[in-house]
C-alpha cells in the first residue's frame, strides 16, 4: 500500500484534468484564474498545516508515503492542495454547466447562511479549547461573512455544488483516514478535535474542506470578475 496517498491524489486530479479540454466544459480556459487563487489559498494553510503537523495535531503514516518531504510535509500533502480543489472546483463548474438550475434562490441562500453560522457559533463555544475545532471553525465564519456580505451570488452557486463535492471528498477522505485499509494514513490528535467521527472522518475536516474550496473558488470569482471588468 506504499504510494497510496499519492495515488489519490493523482487518481484525483486524472479525470477532471482530461475532461477540462472537453469542448462543453473548457475548464482549461479558467486556469488564468484558478491557479492564483489556488497560490492564496495555499498561503493560508500549507503554514496553518506544517504548524499543525509540528505540533502534533494530526500527522502521517509513512506506509502509505513515497517518504519525500518538504517542510516537515509529505511531498503527498502539498500535492493534496493542488489535485484535491483542482477536482472539486472542476466538478464545481462543471455541474452548473450541466445544471444551470441548480443555483440556489438569494432567500435560500440566506436561510443556509443563517443556519450553518449559527451551528459554527454554537460549535466553538464547545470546541474552543481544541486547536483544529477552533482555528476550521473560526476560518470559515470569517470566510463565510465576508462572502455573503460582499457577493452573495457566489454561495448561491457554491452552497448546491458542494453537497455534491461531498460525495467523493467522503471516499477519498475516508481511505485517508483509515476507512477500508488496515491503517490511518492521516492521523489526528483527538485531544484538538472534537472526537466526533463521520465514520473515520473528522466532523472538522468538513468545514475544514468547506473554508479550502470556498477561497479557491471566492478568489477565481474574484480574479475573473475583474479580467471581465478590465475587458469591457
Amino acid at each position: 500500500m506504499q504510494y497510496l496517498y499519492l495515488w489519490l491524489d493523482l487518481g484525483s486530479l486524472a479525470v477532471p484534468l482530461l475532461f477540462s479540454f472537453h469542448p462543453r466544459l473548457a475548464f482549461y480556459k479558467k486556469w488564468r484564474f484558478f491557479f492564483p487563487a489556488v497560490l492564496f489559498m495555499m498561503l493560508i494553510f500549507l503554514p496553518w498545516d506544517i504548524a499543525f503537523t509540528h505540533h502534533g495535531f494530526w500527522g502521517f503514516n509513512e506506509d502509505y508515503l513515497s517518504g519525500i518531504y518538504l517542510l516537515n510535509l509529505p511531498i503527498e500533502e502539498w500535492l493534496f492542495f493542488l489535485c484535491i480543489p483542482y477536482a472539486c472546483i472542476f466538478s464545481h463548474y462543471a455541474l452548473l454547466t450541466l445544471l444551470p438550475k441548480l443555483v440556489l434562490p438569494k432567500r435560500v441562500t440566506g436561510y443556509i447562511y443563517v443556519v450553518l453560522v449559527s451551528v459554527l457559533i454554537i460549535a466553538l463555544w464547545y470546541g474552543y479549547l481544541q486547536w483544529y475545532t477552533s482555528l476550521c471553525f473560526l476560518y470559515a465564519l470569517l470566510l463565510l461573512g465576508i462572502v455573503y456580505n460582499t457577493r452573495p451570488r457566489w454561495l448561491s452557486e457554491f452552497f448546491p455544488t458542494y453537497l455534491f463535492i461531498l460525495i467523493p471528498f467522503f471516499l477519498v477522505n475516508g481511505l485517508l483516514t483509515g476507512s477500508w485499509i488496515d491503517e490511518m494514513v492521516v492521523w489526528y490528535n483527538n485531544e484538538e478535535n472534537f472526537g466526533v467521527r463521520f465514520g473515520t472522518i473528522p466532523v472538522e475536516d468538513t468545514i475544514y474542506n468547506l473554508g479550502m474550496l470556498l477561497t479557491v473558488f471566492a478568489g477565481m470569482s474574484f480574479l475573473e470578475a475583474r479580467y471581465e471588468r478590465k475587458r469591457s
